[in-house]
């Protein structure tokens, strides 16, 4: 197995991190936005009050996003053994 081919199997496995974090990610990135322009006009700075609608909101994409999640990565596991004895000399 060649430098290239480790870099490309780490390439991919960072991407395919990135993709299934990503909907919760963003999820919670944007309910924190409403949440604190929410608490900026209303002047109400309770910690509480950001952190329950995060949590409630991110579980609730990884619920629905679970089966496409569980189908990336076993795509990413099946490639990666498939490919196991290809760079091999």
């Amino acid at each position: 197995m060649s430098e290239l081919d480790v870099i490309a199997v780490c390439r991919t496995a960072l991407m395919t991190a990135l993709i299934v974090a990503g909907p919760m990610l963003v999820a919670g990135l944007l309910v924190g936005l409403l949440m604190s322009i929410f608490q900026a006009v209303t002047s109400v700075n309770e910690q509480t009050m950001t952190l329950i609608p995060k949590l409630l909101v991110v579980a609730g994409t990884l619920a629905v996003t679970f089966p496409w999640i569980i189908q990336t990565m076993v795509d990413f596991t099946v490639g990666l053994y498939s490919n196991i004895g290809r760079g091999v000399r």
